[in-house]
């Protein structure tokens, strides 16, 4: 497949993303829209969820890969394809490959969680351990490339890359026809310009929001100085959207045709993983969370039906249970507290005995009695409790102090 347009006439560029749809019939799955009730009523109109988490590898990648492999000669296939990714485009390339018959080699950071790296050998590539950071992945694998004449696949600075992210917005039409904005995260862009280019070309009143992390937001500055500009160091939990630089493809199309560019910090994306794993019942990267914590950081700011497309779910159990702490932790949920006490028998009892009268839950207690800080007849206690909300949190404390007990913070 070849991409045959410019970013100045999206009507053409529609073809080739519904060209990329049919190559992808029976390849990828046109994933489930679901409607959230809990957004719907925050929001004040409709809000649904595209489950992107559930595609095939667990992420949008799939769509992209297999255009862009498909499109290669038979002698560029013969010599085989090679990436590097850190999880997910490392996955859909890896597929891809097996599926049309092709050698994949993906280089993965050193880092990179070990069940994606079992997920992208399952699938059929040679993984390759390269680099402590991505940029040092991505150098290694050019250079595999170009000694061996492997066909680079690029994550999304590609047009058939874009062609195939972009069969998203097709369904998304198909799905919801009455949809007047679509949410959806931002990395290097060629997702979001993929489903704008889809969109804009049928829809041109729909309103396309793309969101990325606030530790790695670098299309603001580079739509501000009209040219992609890099960050030096980008940092954020959603590695799907940690990317330095916008690509050179997609950024004229999302300079164009997105309508916003918005960014969510770190807690607001935990709160939303958080949010999805709860109330939706899926389970969702913080990458593809990212639409989600945009519309809980500013609800009135979406005009309705509201489409947001969660684009992964590819999250290592470890770095789940971090971040479902760390959103509690930002919905109230978890309270930390260093409290003073006298240094006798029962005073430790009747503490845990003051917090279920606050029916707040303990997680964990550290007691210290001998520290060069403290008094003779003092002691020190670590609480980290479990309770139901930002009230809670103020109750548990205030019910603490009434008890008589000096909380240090």
């Amino acid at each position: 497949m070849s991409f045959r347009t410019t970013a100045s006439h999206p009507a053409l560029i529609l073809d080739d993303v519904r060209g990329a749809q049919k190559m992808l019939s029976g390849v990828a799955r046109v994933t489930a829209l679901e409607g959230s009730r809990h957004l719907t009523e925050l929001v004040g109109s409709p809000v649904h969820l595209k489950c992107e988490n559930l595609q095939r590898t667990g992420s949008f990648k799939l769509r992209g890969a297999y255009v862009r492999i498909s499109g290669l000669t038979p002698v560029e296939r013969a010599a085989g394809v090679v990436a590097a990714s850190a999880g997910n485009h490392a996955q859909g390339v890896a597929l891809a490959s097996s599926l049309l018959g092709v050698r994949s080699t993906v280089f993965m950071p050193v880092g990179a969680p070990l069940p994606k790296v079992a997920a992208t050998r399952e699938y059929g590539a040679e993984v390759r351990l390269h680099g402590q950071v991505v940029d040092e992945t991505l150098a290694a694998a050019q250079q595999y490339a170009e000694e061996t004449g492997a066909v680079f696949i690029h994550p999304f600075d590609h047009p058939d890359i874009i062609a195939g992210q972009g069969t998203v917005g097709l369904e998304i039409l198909e799905q919801c026809p009455e949809v007047r904005t679509i949410v959806l995260g931002i990395g290097g862009g060629g997702f979001a310009a993929g489903v704008a280019v889809a969109v804009k070309a049928l829809r041109p009143d729909v309103r396309i929001v793309g969101v990325q992390a606030e530790g790695a937001a670098c299309y603001p500055p580079s739509l501000a100085a009209g040219h992609p500009v890099s960050l030096d160091s980008p940092a954020t939990m959603a590695d799907g959207i940690k990317v330095g630089r916008p690509g050179d493809v997609p950024f004229r199309l999302i300079e164009e045709l997105v309508d916003e560019v918005r960014t969510v910090t770190e807690d607001e994306l935990s709160s939303a993983l958080l949010l999805c794993l709860e109330r939706a019942k899926l389970v969702v990267e913080p990458a593809g969370a990212s639409p989600v914590a945009a519309l809980l950081s500013d609800p009135q700011a979406f005009r309705g039906p509201v489409v947001a497309v969660l684009s992964g779910g590819n999250v290592d159990p470890l770095l789940m249970q971090r971040i479902l702490r760390h959103g509690m932790s930002a919905a109230g949920r978890y309270l930390s507290l260093r409290l003073r006490l006298t240094d006798r028998p029962g005073v430790l009892a009747a503490l845990l005995a003051a917090l279920t009268v606050a029916d707040a839950n303990v997680l964990d207690i550290g007691h210290v009695r001998t520290d060069p800080r403290l008094g003779l007849t003092e002691a020190e206690v670590d609480l980290h409790l479990e309770t139901k909300g930002p009230q809670h949190c103020a109750e548990v404390e205030a019910a603490l102090r009434a008890a008589g007990f000096r909380v240090m913070g």
